[in-house]
């Protein structure tokens, strides 16, 4: 007995659909022994895949450390050196034309870790930030020779 939809098409129930799924495979002999080893041997080369991906991204990402870290500057600082500060919180159109790097300010302690402890010369206040975030001051050395360039 077949079923109607309000446009004319017929129903089609679940156990219609299984019966006629079950009619498919017998028709064609399908062997779900070799479909099983099929689908294993496909999941294999899918993992294959997925290793070889692996592989591949860990070599890119070697290559672009590797690169990345060769155009870093390298900066050593010593204790009663004095730095610029990055300010990386100066939000856009608020003084475009303003300077990002604040000081100068003098190093109190070096760490081996990477951070720096700084004190600001007009307030003797002390903070401690990253040194990647910190650049040479060169004003001092830069007055001293306009003074002996004036001198002489």
């Amino acid at each position: 007995m077949m079923l109607y939809g309000p446009i004319g098409q017929p129903f089609h129930l679940p156990v219609e659909l299984e019966h006629r799924a079950l009619w498919a495979l017998k028709m064609l002999n399908f062997d779900d022994q070799a479909a099983g080893e099929k689908r294993l041997m496909q999941l294999n080369e899918l993992e294959e895949f997925r290793n070889q991906a692996y592989d591949n991204a860990k070599i890119y990402k070697e290559n672009t450390k590797r690169w990345h870290d060769q155009k870093i500057a390298r900066r050593e600082f010593t204790e009663g050196q004095r730095v610029l500060l990055y300010n990386s919180r100066l939000k856009f159109f608020l003084g475009k034309l303003k300077s990002r790097w604040s000081g100068p300010f003098t190093i109190l302690k070096v760490s081996p870790y990477g951070h720096v402890e700084l004190m600001e010369d007009k307030i003797q206040r002390t903070f401690t930030v990253n040194g990647h975030r910190l650049k040479h001051y060169l004003g001092d050395s830069l007055d001293e020779k306009r003074v002996n360039y004036h001198l002489s």
